[in-house]
């Protein structure tokens, strides 16, 4: 690795960390620490870094702000590649944006809300990028990415960079073609909007970020929704209904505010959390043959 490393800091790739705990690029804010993680500084140096990482045989992933994601205690000894130099944002004519995969959701949505564009007020509490809420379809309040799409600029596993319209995305609900088809990278994104009023937009997100902060452990580390809700009810009723709201293992609780939250209240490893996650689902399954579906993605746990 140390070789590898050496090369990607000699090409000048991108900025470059080493021995980094990965509690510090993910939103449990649990894990071991990561070997290294390379911040590559355009399309053109992600492609020199992948074709050397495979060339190698290193294992590698693409991390977004991690808020989806449960990294195991142990060390990760591959690398982490981010796309946070891939930021940049463009206002288009006729109510279009493109964003690079790097941009904070969350950002993009209270400049799109500053600029009268209405579309995007479901984003405006996910704490995720660009690239990763594709990646997902992310979603709330009835909307999700798959209606504001329009084209995906993508790295494919032959590292060839090719655009795909919204149907090619084969969004559907919290799953995209990205998630189905292993090794495709978001790199850039074209959205489309509709023109609102400015203060209408503001006073919708004001009021959501209101009612998360009443009905949401924000105030914890967590990954969000854990379970994806099941047709016709939601997890959290049924992970209340079971009788484990509240519940701790370690440093870990199911959270007693929302129970479809799962928070590092107490310097949790994420071994705890995933004995939560586990418990949750099985004793779901168990007392209501309902199969959860988890949203969150393990990683290194092999």
């Amino acid at each position: 690795m140390k070789e590898i490393i050496d090369i990607i800091k000699l090409d000048e790739i991108g900025r470059i960390e080493e021995n980094v705990p990965l509690k510090k690029y993910t939103t449990y804010k649990t894990g071991g620490n990561a070997r290294c993680v390379v911040y590559p500084n355009n399309s053109r140096n992600l492609v020199k870094l992948i074709g050397l990482l495979k060339e190698n045989k290193i294992s590698f992933k693409i991390l977004g702000n991690g808020s989806n994601l449960l990294f195991s205690d142990k060390n990760y000894d591959g690398v982490l590649i981010r796309l946070s130099e891939f930021n940049d944002i463009k206002f288009l004519a006729r109510n279009k944006i493109r964003a690079g995969a790097g941009v904070s959701l969350i950002k993009l949505s209270l400049l799109t809300a500053k600029k009268g564009l209405t579309g995007l007020e479901f984003a405006s509490g996910i704490p995720g990028t660009v690239g990763g809420a594709v990646y997902m379809n992310a979603g709330a309040y009835k909307s999700d990415m798959g209606y504001i799409v329009q084209r995906v600029k993508v790295l494919t596993p032959d590292l060839k960079i090719i655009s795909l319209e919204n149907k090619e995305m084969d969004f559907h609900y919290r799953s995209s073609f990205l998630q189905k088809n292993k090794g495709y990278i978001c790199l850039e994104v074209l959205l489309k909007l509709n023109k609102g009023k400015k203060e209408l937009i503001e006073e919708v997100i004001n009021e959501r970020r209101k009612r998360r902060l009443e009905t949401q452990p924000l105030e914890y580390p967590s990954a969000g929704s854990v379970f994806r809700n099941p047709e016709g009810n939601f997890a959290g009723k049924l992970i209340e209904d079971a009788g484990l709201k509240g519940k701790k293992y370690g440093g870990a609780m199911i959270s007693d505010k929302h129970a479809n939250f799962i928070i590092n209240y107490e310097n949790a490893t994420s071994s705890d959390i995933k004995y939560l996650i586990d418990l949750a689902h099985d004793t779901v399954l168990e007392k209501y043959n309902i199969d959860l579906k988890i949203e969150q993605e393990f990683v290194n746990w092999e």
